[in-house]
């Protein structure tokens, strides 16, 4: 063996031993517990049965049996596609808009960040009252302007309890896709944009053909984070409607925690938290075979 291979080896137990630690705290802080909890969905128990007993993949056939689960699965892909749509499309827009040279340009941007500091239950708290159909800004708001001719229960109507959670979810979420889009503008190659101008290319063209190819793989990890974060956002939902009118708004982190902790079916929960991890596997397959097949048609 060659003292270059030596080397390589030595290089390569030397850069294996570095990441060992690190493989094995992810693997008992995450891979664990989710082998756990699908260990846990095989037995059935509950609070007066608290001995778990060996069911098998009854519980799943029980689940996916129920309008329930399928109810919860729409909601959860609504829910998820509305708040990262909303989030990454006026991120952007609010991000092209402070990354031009602005009077109090940087008060602006303390200023945008503040729904995202904000704790997710006390922004909830601040919406539940705003929404209520009696005391709430909004009904006050539109009634004056004569939008609506009376109060409207919108965390009480299953048709627009959904919509109300998104927006409050996309109001909080929009400054981190604001950062992340501002950051990637303001690396953007001026020199490209300033050949594009000489060419003749408005701002229209400019943003096109220059600005949007340039920060694409920033936009695609920004909408690959924003999509795992909505999927188990909880808080929110929880605080405002707890899933409900009649589940319209139940999505998979607050059914897990109603049957887990509010009906004490441990095993169930485990279930759905089982099938919420390969659902969102499947979102986020999706997403990166989209980005893959972007890529090689850009490539054409």
């Amino acid at each position: 063996m060659s003292a270059r291979n030596r080397r390589r080896q030595r290089e390569f137990r030397i850069a294996y031993g570095f990441m060992l630690p690190a493989a094995v705290l992810v693997a008992v802080l995450m891979y664990w517990p989710m082998i756990d909890t699908f260990r846990e969905s095989l037995y059935t128990s509950s609070f007066i049965n608290p001995h778990p007993q060996f069911v098998g993949l009854e519980t799943y056939r029980k689940i996916l049996a129920e309008p329930l689960f399928w109810q919860i699965l729409r909601n959860s892909v609504i829910w998820t596609l509305g708040v990262v749509i909303l989030q990454n499309v006026v991120g952007f827009l609010v991000a092209l808009l402070l990354n031009q040279n602005l009077p109090g340009q940087g008060l602006l941007r303390s200023l945008i960040l503040l729904p995202w500091v904000l704790p997710g239950v006390v922004a909830a708290i601040l919406w539940r009252f705003m929404y209520d159909p009696q005391l709430g800004l909004i009904n006050s708001f539109l009634l004056r302007l004569d939008i609506i001719d009376r109060p409207v229960a919108w965390l009480a109507d299953p048709s627009l309890a959904i919509a109300a959670v998104i927006f409050v979810a996309f109001w909080k979420g929009f400054p981190f896709s604001t950062v992340i889009f501002l950051a990637a503008l303001q690396n953007v190659d001026q020199e490209q944009i300033d050949a594009a101008r000489v060419d003749g290319a408005g701002r229209l063209r400019q943003l096109v053909d220059v600005v949007i190819p340039a920060i694409l793989p920033v936009a695609a990890v920004n909408v690959l984070l924003t999509t795992i974060l909505t999927f188990n956002y909880f808080d929110v939902i929880y605080v405002l409607t707890r899933g409900g009118p009649l589940n319209s708004t139940a999505i998979f982190p607050t059914r897990i925690y109603e049957v887990g902790f509010g009906q004490f079916r441990f095993g169930e929960a485990a279930a759905y938290g089982a099938m919420s991890v390969v659902v969102l596997v499947l979102i986020v397959a999706f997403l990166m075979l989209f980005r893959l097949l972007g890529r090689e048609e850009v490539r054409r």
